[in-house]
């Protein structure tokens, strides 16, 4: 028998955020999966650095990897269209466990439990919070390197989403974006 869930998600490089709107340089769910990783684990260790609540830094990482992966079927759909009203919302959310369910009959049954609670939206969890705030923070980066190439179509959506991310009350996003997130906007030669 032929499993194709691996051959899927290797299609995540084809898969482009931010459709509706103009970019510099366009950015697919794989690299911006990878992003998200890279720094969920990063605030998995600075709010375990202050916080009696623990962090999985592993399980921050393996939940963003997959964060992203029902748009391999579904699409990107864009933020205000997925976040517009509450039905549009959960309407999404069936979309959403439609496509993890087909993926995850792409596997053998003995490994599907294995991805079943990475790809499916689960119990809330310091780890699910911190997953979602690299997220917010990822999209944050995109909006700072779009700005810094003169495309003010991002300005906005720069506003709202560092509103959003603060209004998240996690210490570790917050200190990433008050010690961190600076850099980026600074030219090589200067970081």
């Amino acid at each position: 028998m032929t499993y194709s869930f691996f051959a899927m998600l290797s299609r995540m490089k084809n898969i482009y955020r931010w459709a509706l709107m103009r970019n510099t340089r366009r950015e697919n769910i794989a690299e911006h999966s990878h992003e998200v990783a890279v720094l969920a684990h990063a605030l998995a260790l600075l709010h375990n650095r202050s916080s009696e609540e623990k962090a999985d830094p592993a399980l921050c990482v393996m939940l963003a990897i997959y964060h992203d992966v029902p748009e391999i079927l579904t699409g990107d759909m864009p933020t205000p269209v997925k976040y517009g009203n509450v039905a549009i919302r959960e309407a999404y959310r069936q979309v959403e466990r439609s496509a993890c369910d087909k993926l995850l009959g792409m596997l053998p049954e003995d490994l599907q439990g294995a991805y079943l609670p990475l790809l499916q939206e689960g119990e809330e969890s310091i780890e699910r919070r911190l997953v979602k705030a690299a997220d917010k923070i990822s999209a944050l980066i995109k909006c700072i390197e779009e700005l810094s190439q003169g495309n003010r179509e991002f300005a906005s959506a720069r506003r709202a989403t560092e509103q959003s991310v603060r209004a998240m009350h996690l210490s570790a996003a917050e200190e990433f974006l008050d010690t961190y997130l600076p850099a980026y906007e600074l030219p090589l030669d200067d970081q």
